[in-house]
């Protein structure tokens, strides 16, 4: 069972899929950093400045100056603000995600067509040496002389 499992996790692709979780969950507190200290102040801006950390509804119908008021007096709240900011992380990550496999994508050139080394006897549908001057089964001459 232990060689199946090193068969297993030391497999190529295993090694880079790990590779791309550690290299994402970087990358995630990057995307973090620029919905939060970027887009978020901006898109305050053209909302009346709006703090998207403090919309919430306080489940017992009180109101709460702030989010950290609601939460000190424990009670439970709907934080649709910080859904709005998770929408917006999801939104920029899969954005961020599709131009980068575009940019590999355009990166890797097709590997040019090798030239054929066999053509089709006409008469016979065999294959041969594109420079063969007989067709080696029906013994027909090349071009049918």
């Amino acid at each position: 069972m232990l060689k199946e499992f090193k068969k297993f996790a030391l497999r190529g692709n295993m090694i880079d899929m790990a590779v791309g979780i550690i290299i994402g969950g970087a990358f995630n507190g990057i995307v973090n950093s620029l919905v939060n200290d970027i887009i978020m102040p901006v898109l305050s801006i053209f909302t009346n400045k709006i703090d998207f950390n403090n919309l919430f509804i306080a489940l017992d119908g009180k109101k709460y100056e702030s989010l950290q008021a609601a939460q000190e007096a424990l009670v439970a709240t709907i934080n649709y603000g910080a859904f709005i900011s998770g929408v917006l992380n999801f939104l920029i990550m899969a954005f961020v995600v599709f131009l980068i496999v575009k940019w590999i994508n355009r990166l890797r050139r097709p590997e040019p067509a090798a030239e054929p080394s066999t053509k089709e006897c006409p008469y016979c549908f065999s294959l041969i040496n594109i420079n063969a001057t007989k067709y080696p089964h029906c013994t027909s001459n090349l071009g049918g002389e």
